[in-house]
């Protein structure tokens, strides 16, 4: 059963565990378990999907109750008005805080169906260090390892833009068996026992479809998110930062 964050008779938001899929795709065709249809069995009606969220990815993921309500939020989030906040534990110590502004050629939604990327977008994203940690452990080729807590705003939505922007900057995301470094995916596998991307949303500040009133919805990162946190040292930084995504968008 999902865990749900909010629901009236518009809209609906979850928390999605990492590893779960939105929606059939012809990427993980193996896979039978979805949010969309685990959603729709725990509510026992349809609903509407208006964003998503990769399949390592955890977080806030919204649904629409009605196709009104999805039309109205899929318009939203065209116009970039829905504010989305992460937290991620990436590779190294990066700056205070900065911005990306970095193009990313587009990728089709179904990775495998034979397509070429067809254009470059711009994209844009708003990145500040929450905390800093050092083990003393050679993982790669120096003595220690240092890893940074994030906070990320992506300003434009583009595919995969967080985990590509973070290793454009040479931080990637921990976990990211597409755009990371397998040696430190593997240390902190063996490690901390944490097999995930260590990237989820944990906010979305939006307009409700109906009445117009500001909705801010949030999310606890997951108990294997958190555990890794809390063993670098993070404990405080993680609550300062679910506390800060509560009261902004």
């Amino acid at each position: 059963m999902l865990e749900l964050l909010y629901c009236d008779e518009h809209l609906v938001a979850v928390n999605k565990p990492s590893g779960l899929l939105v929606h059939r795709s012809p990427i993980d065709r193996h896979e039978t378990r979805f949010a969309l249809q685990l959603l729709r069995d725990q509510l026992g009606h349809r609903v509407y999907p208006v964003h998503r969220l990769d399949k390592p990815t955890s977080g806030v993921l919204l649904f629409a109750q009605t196709p009104a309500a999805a039309r109205a939020l899929a318009e939203q989030f065209a116009q970039r008005r829905v504010h989305k906040t992460y937290i991620a534990i990436v590779r190294g110590w990066c700056a205070p805080e900065g911005v990306i502004e970095h193009p990313l050629t587009e990728q089709p939604a179904d990775s495998g169906s034979g397509k070429s990327p067809t254009r470059t977008q711009a994209a844009t994203t708003r990145f500040r260090r929450l905390g800093t940690a050092e083990l003393p452990i050679a993982v790669d080729r120096y003595p220690s390892s240092r890893y940074s807590l994030v906070h990320l705003q992506p300003v434009t939505g583009r595919r995969h833009q967080l985990r590509r922007h973070m290793k454009h900057i040479s931080h990637p995301i921990i976990g990211d068996a597409n755009h990371g470094k397998g040696i430190h995916n593997r240390f902190f596998q063996t490690h901390f026992n944490c097999h995930r991307l260590l990237l989820a949303c944990t906010a979305l500040g939006l307009q409700h479809p109906e009445h117009a009133s500001t909705l801010r919805l949030r999310a606890r990162p997951g108990a294997d998110f958190e555990a890794t946190a809390i063993a670098l040292g993070w404990q405080r930084e993680l609550e300062d930062a679910l506390r800060e995504v509560a009261t902004g968008p």
